[in-house]
């Protein structure tokens, strides 16, 4: 596979350059031209196409409006054409163009994957888009049924105002549209795709939880309406460039296991903001910033990876804001590394696509790279081509901030953790027995108080518990020994594979006391419950003091109770099991 490229400086000069290719070419060669553009007009973009199409009738072409087009990793004219040469017989590619007013994005990704299956020889599938009117989240999951070996990838067209909705798709026997989807086949016997993303962008500052949205609307962040965020945080007004000035902050989230980037496409007047696909309810998001330091690194880690694959040619796929990031004077700088593997062609774009784990995603603020190769692996040495790290230096200084407010806001939430831990623990030290783990007096007085006020309409049962012979067991075998023996019946109470765990709460009462509070179980069930504790207990063996027993008070809380008669006589119920012979259950 070859690539070859032509500048536009006219038809006429097209003509030339592209009749003198053509004494090099094979009638049995297969070419594609891929043509693309900053100027959206439809009859300068014909007069291209017409071109191409004059002087090789036979072979197709097809292309996009761009913000910029990239032709060995350099920003190249205002129209920039490029030649595909494919060099094995087995290689096969196909050309598809949906209008989008004419077909539903179900019903294209539908023919899509049909199409794939059609065609088992696919190996790529390289999509183009006019500027979407909705979420494209539906139409990426139309496509999932693809084959999950196949690559998938591309990018939204755009033009070179990037807050414009102008766009348009064209090809040959398809004609111009601004409102389309255009697909690329690629694969054949011999041949293999590999396709690559990476952001560079951190997130910023604190996490939102997204409260309120409606497909690609996003209405509330922590209850927030979501664009105040934006005025809060970055004092971006609600406004015609509000789309303009948050391209370098868009919104960084997990999204079918991968980070997924998404920027605003409009602030509404209710202080909404429309999305380019669909966020979910639930979800955690942060405002994210372009880190220089990490796009560089990320860049050479991955262009190892591309050059360890052996590309004949690469596709560039990168966002519109990322040109606004580094600036005019250095829009490829991140892509330089690349140059040295493999010629590459692409283009500035207003969102990217790209599958990961079947799951096809859109976009923003990213980059992607489609390698393609004919044939096995060939050994050759890739040329390194130095990025001048002086250029960080450019990137304004807001983005030092930005590492500097990220790195404090990240010690912040570290340190509101640990204050929550802290105080979470301080709160169950509160109402938790330190010995035991069950609940303190003070807390399980508080529940039963809490039972009495609904106790009309739910019914509750208390069970009082109390050691027998414990002060023996003390004096005889140590205090080690007694809190075992008191751990060992907390356990009890405390576990969670009983059938009544769902509905107590246990609680150290004093010493070697212990109440159990029953929710909507009436005196003969908790009487039974009683029993059974009081039998698991027994059957305990404990390393000194052997063998011990439990005496039990059951009784059930009446609608004229107070806290104090319900436990005065429940425990008069436990006193009557102790005086008359203990290990055992009395119900008052």
């Amino acid at each position: 596979m070859k690539q070859f490229k032509f500048e536009y400086n006219g038809s006429e000069d097209l003509a030339q350059k592209l009749l003198e290719f053509k004494t090099r070419c094979s009638d049995t060669e297969k070419r594609v031209f891929q043509i693309y553009t900053e100027d959206l007009d439809p009859e300068k973009i014909a007069e291209v196409s017409d071109t191409v199409e004059r002087v090789f009738p036979n072979d197709m072409y097809f292309g996009c409006s761009t913000s910029g087009n990239i032709v060995d990793c350099q920003l190249a004219g205002t129209i920039s054409v490029v030649c595909t040469v494919f060099e094995r017989e087995t290689t096969q590619f196909r050309i598809f163009q949906y209008d989008t007013s004419k077909m539903s994005v179900d019903e294209i990704a539908a023919d899509i994957v049909e199409q794939s299956k059609l065609n088992p020889w696919v190996k790529g599938i390289e999509m183009y888009f006019t500027i979407p009117q909705c979420s494209t989240t539906r139409f990426c999951a139309g496509l999932k049924d693809v084959a999950p070996d196949v690559q998938i990838f591309g990018a939204v067209a755009c033009s070179d105002d990037i807050t414009s909705d102008d766009s348009c798709l064209f090809s040959k026997g398809n004609g111009y549209s601004e409102n389309a989807i255009l697909v690329v086949f690629y694969g054949g016997e011999d041949f293999y795709v590999e396709s690559i993303n990476l952001t560079g962008w951190k997130p910023l500052g604190r996490k939102f939880i997204v409260t309120k949205s409606n497909g690609s609307v996003l209405y509330e962040l922590d209850g927030i309406p979501a664009y105040r965020v934006y005025k809060k945080y970055l004092n971006i007004k609600n406004d015609e460039n509000f789309f303009y000035n948050t391209l370098e902050f868009p919104l960084f989230y997990e999204h079918n296991d991968t980070t997924i980037l998404r920027t605003p496409v409009s602030s509404n007047e209710d202080d909404s903001i429309t999305m380019s696909s669909d966020i979910d309810v639930g979800s955690v998001v942060r405002v994210s910033y372009g880190d220089p330091a990490t796009i560089v690194e990320s860049i050479k880690q991955d262009s190892l990876k591309i050059a360890e694959f052996c590309p004949n040619v690469i596709h560039i796929f990168s966002c519109a804001a990322r040109r606004a990031f580094w600036g005019d004077k250095e829009p490829t700088f991140e892509i330089y590394p690349l140059s040295g593997i493999a010629p590459t062609v692409g283009f500035f774009s207003h969102g990217e696509f790209i599958r990961a784990k079947e799951n096809l995603n859109q976009h923003n603020v990213t980059l992607v790279f489609a390698a393609m190769r004919e044939g096995r692996k060939r050994n050759f040495e890739v040329k390194t081509v130095p990025m001048d790290e002086n250029l960080q230096s450019k990137v304004p200084v807001v983005s030092r901030m930005a590492t500097f407010i990220s790195v404090v806001a990240q010690e912040l939430e570290d340190t509101n953790q640990k204050l929550e831990m802290m105080n979470e623990k301080l709160r169950v030290a509160a109402i938790v027995d330190g010995l035991t783990g069950l609940y303190n007096r003070k807390e399980i007085q508080s529940r039963i108080s809490k039972s009495l006020e609904k106790v009309k309409d739910e019914k509750f049962s208390l069970i009082m518990l109390d050691i027998d012979n414990f002060k023996q067991v003390n004096d005889t075998y140590g205090h080690q020994e007694g809190d075992n023996v008191i751990i060992a019946l907390a356990n009890i109470l405390n576990s969670k594979d009983k059938a009544y765990a769902g509905s107590s709460s246990a609680g150290r009462w004093g010493g070697e006391e212990f109440m159990m509070l029953l929710n909507n179980t009436d005196v003969s069930s908790a009487a039974l419950i009683a029993d059974l504790i009081r039998q698991c207990f027994a059957h305990i063996t404990f390393p000194l003091a052997r063998k011990q027993t439990i005496s039990i008070g059951v009784t059930q809380a009446k609608a004229d109770d107070t806290a104090d008669s319900l436990c005065t006589r429940v425990d008069t119920a436990l006193y009557e099991a102790k005086r008359t012979g203990k290990n055992k259950v009395i119900v008052f």
